[in-house]
């Protein structure tokens, strides 16, 4: 997928305001499908969300996530309200969520909500939770790992202290686990849990 930075890019301080969103570059695929990508989601798109995490047919998020009592059944308020900053790939013509990206300072190996677990205090300190989701009609273009690289480098850059990354999976989740790998992130044993299928991988550069 080749990106084109936005040319009247605003300074962005994150997380922007909920409901917000700046546009932050045109992004197109190998089969010339148009991207905008945008820091925060409107609430056009965070209903678009809600109804992908619902979606009973697409069984890597309902088998693999948490998206349905996060987004779906929860509150998006709430989830916000975790210092949570969320990048969008939309596709231009169709004007739906292709995928999603989401960044915020947590606890390094915290189980998230599908391992019965949810943070309710974000300890500030250098790591910070990455996590990926793309949708069933953009599955297998190729678009994740430039995606996940170009938002990586935008939401490091607003940070002074040299922040790490980690994410925590469903070892069984083979598209995830492979997109980690590919973006130079290594298996953490010390805070995986893989007894209950808890895989915990970390990129400190």
């Amino acid at each position: 997928m080749k990106i084109t930075s936005s040319s009247k890019q605003e300074i962005i301080s994150l997380p922007v305001p909920i409901y917000s969103s700046i546009k932050i570059a045109d992004a197109i695929d190998k089969d010339g499908i148009e991207y905008a990508m945008f820091v925060g989601i409107d609430e056009k798109y965070v209903q678009q969300l809600k109804e992908l995490s619902l979606d009973k047919s697409d069984t890597a998020i309902q088998n693999n996530t948490g998206d349905r009592r996060r987004f779906g059944e929860g509150s998006y308020e709430e989830w916000y309200k975790k210092n949570r900053t969320p990048f969008v790939l939309i596709d231009k013509q169709k004007d739906v969520l292709a995928a999603i990206i989401w960044f915020g300072p947590k606890s390094l190996g915290k189980k998230s909500l599908k391992f019965g677990e949810e943070s309710k205090d974000v300890i500030q300190n250098e790591w910070h939770t990455v996590v990926w989701r793309c949708y069933p009609m953009y599955r297998g273009r190729g678009l994740m790992k430039a995606f996940s690289q170009y938002v990586m480098g935008v939401y490091k850059e607003q940070f002074l202290e040299n922040i790490k990354f980690w994410a925590g999976m469903d070892n069984r989740n083979d598209a995830m686990v492979s997109l980690s790998l590919k973006l130079g992130f290594k298996a953490d044993m010390e805070n995986s849990d893989l007894k209950s299928n808890w895989l915990v991988v970390v990129k400190d550069a």
